[in-house]
Order: C-alpha cells, then sequence, then structure tokens
C-alpha cells in the first residue's frame, strides 16, 4: 500500500539511488501533518453515516430516482468514504488508488454509471466540512485534498 515512505522509497528505487534529503524532508513533513490527519480519520469515522446521508439526500433532492439507485449510490459514496478514511490513516492515497481509482471509470462507463452524482456528493461533502466546528483547519485541509483527489479521478 502505498504511503508517504513507501512513496519516497519507490521513487528513489525506480531512479536507482538512495533515498536523499528532500526525500526525508517529504517524509517529515508527512509525519508532522499526521496528527491533522489522525484528527479527519476520527471525525470523519464517527460521523461517516451522516457525511454519506446527507450528501446522497444533496444530490437526489426532488425523489427522482428509485430507492434501488439511491441505495447503490450510498453504498459507494460510503465505501469511497472509508478509503478516504483509510488514506488519512496511512498519509497516503494508497488505499483509493488501489481499491477506488484502478479502473473506476471503464468500471462506471460499462456499467452505464454516471460519475456525475458521486461528483456532485463529493463536492457537496468537500463545501460542507466547517473549520472549526468539525474539524481544525490543517485536518481540514487533509481531508478536502482527499476528496478533491476523488472528485479529479471521477471527472
Amino acid at each position: 500500500m502505498k504511503s508517504a515512505v513507501t512513496t519516497v522509497i519507490t521513487a528513489a528505487d525506480a531512479a536507482g539511488r538512495f533515498p536523499n534529503l528532500s526525500d526525508f524532508e517529504a517524509v517529515k513533513a508527512s509525519f508532522a501533518r499526521a496528527a491533522a490527519r489522525m484528527q479527519a480519520a476520527e471525525k470523519l469515522a464517527a460521523g461517516i453515516d451522516n457525511v454519506t446521508a446527507d450528501a446522497l439526500n444533496a444530490v437526489y433532492k426532488g425523489g427522482k430516482y428509485d430507492q434501488t439507485t439511491r441505495d447503490k449510490c450510498a453504498r459507494d459514496i460510503h465505501h469511497y468514504l472509508r478509503l478516504i478514511n483509510y488514506c488519512l490513516v496511512v498519509g497516503g492515497t494508497g488505499p483509493l488508488d488501489e481499491w477506488g481509482i484502478a479502473g473506476i471509470r471503464e468500471v462506471f462507463r460499462t456499467l452505464g454509471i454516471p460519475t456525475t452524482a458521486y461528483i456532485e456528493a463529493f463536492a457537496y461533502i468537500r463545501s460542507r466540512v466547517c473549520v472549526p466546528r468539525d474539524m481544525d483547519q490543517q485536518a481540514a485541509d487533509e481531508f478536502k485534498a482527499l476528496l478533491d483527489y476523488v472528485i479529479n479521478a471521477l471527472s
């Protein structure tokens, strides 16, 4: 799984060199942000069902979709939020890359699933994060960066 440490080591190995000072600084910066990531992960874990429901209601307001469609979308939003939570814990995008993004556009396209609803849901979640009510600024920045990562991957 990709984390800040494995990313640095893999990049150095691919370049045929030992990690250098700037590599170590990147790892150090990741460790410095660990407390903020943990705060965001804890807050997300505590409210993941509510966050999922709020996003789903924002996207599907007006009742224009059947319950089966809403249920599948809720399942997927919840899944991506769990992956974001894992990313916050490990300090890298590995869980999203490996279990949520690799091939997702092709799968959605093949199954005829529009990504628009998911993008709207994650954008809604991003816009609803409130500092300091939900978490402090650095934790919110870490969480929002991962939401942006998912939004860009689905776009």
